[in-house]
């Protein structure tokens, strides 16, 4: 019998939540709740996916790709039953970077090692693993990206012309948007105000609505009625298209697999962290447990399909997700349908996202690197010695050097700090 139960426990690990779900049995009443949640959450994702797809370096429709295909396979097959997949803020210094120096397709295949990787953890049952790097060392590289994704955006919230290429460390990049600040656009900066006003103002008073779709939405207007000489997503990128791109695989060579294999590993081991905190704190929202060997499973194969439509990287979003939760969301479904409201958006309504301003996506992630900063408790972690160090040293180096470097450093004090501690309990 304890083999027979050991089993069954085991098969569940790698049962998704969504099978689950309908085993238990599925109503109408469900599915109207879940697609209520799934609709607020599309509405929430829309202008998100294309921002950050934006300012990670590529094209917004490769931002809604990723949203559809990666969102889709995160909640069919995710050991969470409120998980939303998506492309996030937190990947944009990686994406950027990796597309800065292996080009979209080294991207795509970063993409898909990364998605390989992830499953292969959660199938060795690693996923529990990722959930003990240390508190101090996430607040510290939340709060670093944060800092990250607001410089990258200086350039197109201020509407600044570059004579030189923008660097990529950022205090090289001050330097340059500096000497660049003469070609400020103050109808850019109408706009990035305006997107940030309503949309903090909305999420102040008026915390049911769509804020961040709302303040696009109104700024958009705002420019095209006045007139406003501001770059948009059409004079850029030339519009989006009207579907799914036809799936085909990566390039595959041995140098290049070999080149990107470093990034992939640092995509994999953020796309974890990412995605087990996320669905933890779904698990404090409702009382439910996720399975995060599954969940990582999840991840892994909703990458790989983010790659093959050219997406970029996937992973659980705690904002989306919470948001899933507070609309009323009873299953996985809801994250399923969000995937298909984004899809019926590019199908019909894919030309209005021609007249959206640049700006205006700019001060949106303005607002997502002011929210992911999670100011009270980097304050708080202050207040110790050691805490402080930790939280320092992955903040600043995650800031000047890479996220990697942050992680990595953060985690190396933390063991010292906790090894010291244990020598000292025993000679005590």
């Amino acid at each position: 019998m304890p083999d027979a139960a050991a089993r069954t426990a085991s098969a569940k690990l790698y049962r998704p939540k969504l099978a689950t779900t309908l085993a238990e049995g599925y109503g109408l009443d469900h599915l109207k709740k879940d697609a209520m949640a799934g609709l607020t959450v599309a509405i929430v994702a829309l202008p998100l996916s294309m921002a950050i797809a934006m300012a990670s370096g590529v094209s917004p429709d490769r931002g809604l790709y990723t949203a559809i295909v990666g969102g889709f396979l995160v909640s069919a097959l995710g050991g969470s039953r409120f998980q939303i997949g998506g492309p996030a803020g937190a990947f944009i210094v990686l994406v950027s970077a990796t597309v800065a120096k292996f080009g979209v397709e080294g991207l795509i295949l970063t993409v898909f090692l990364s998605g390989v990787i992830l499953a292969l953890l959660g199938l060795v049952r690693l996923g529990g693993l990722i959930r003990h790097i240390p508190h101090a060392v996430t607040v510290g590289f939340t709060a670093g990206i944060a800092v990250t994704i607001l410089a990258s955006q200086l350039k197109d919230l201020l509407g600044l012309k570059l004579t030189e290429a923008e660097p990529g460390p950022i205090l090289e990049k001050l330097a340059v948007l500096g000497r660049a600040l003469p070609t400020l656009s103050f109808a850019s900066v109408a706009v990035a105000l305006t997107v940030i006003a309503v949309a903090l103002g909305l999420r102040r008073w008026r915390p049911a609505l769509p804020g961040m779709l709302i303040a696009v939405a109104a700024a958009t207007l705002l420019a095209t009625l006045l007139h406003l000489p501001v770059e948009t997503i059409g004079s850029r990128f030339g519009g989006i298209p009207h579907s799914l791109p036809a799936p085909h695989m990566p390039v595959f060579t041995p140098e290049l697999i070999i080149a990107v294999l470093p990034a992939a590993l640092s995509f994999t081991l953020l796309g974890g962290i990412e995605s087990l905190l996320s669905a933890k704190v779904a698990d404090g929202m409702t009382g439910r447990l996720h399975r995060s060997n599954m969940e990582l499973v999840a991840q892994g194969a909703a990458n790989v399909g983010s790659s093959l439509f050219g997406g970029i990287a996937v992973t659980g979003t705690i904002a989306r997700t919470a948001t899933n939760i507070r609309a009323g969301a009873v299953s996985p479904v809801a994250g399923v349908l969000h995937a298909a409201f984004i899809l019926a958006f590019m199908l019909l309504a894919a030309p209005l996202a021609s007249f959206v301003p640049v700006a205006a996506l700019a001060g949106v992630l303005a607002v997502v690197a002011w929210n992911m900063a999670e100011k009270e408790e980097f304050r708080s972690l202050l207040g110790d010695r050691r805490t402080a160090a930790v939280v320092l040293a992955t903040f600043g180096l995650t800031v000047l050097h890479d996220l990697m470097a942050g992680i990595l450093a953060g985690c190396a004090l933390a063991a010292l700090f906790w090894a010291v501690s244990r020598l000292r309990r025993r000679r005590a």
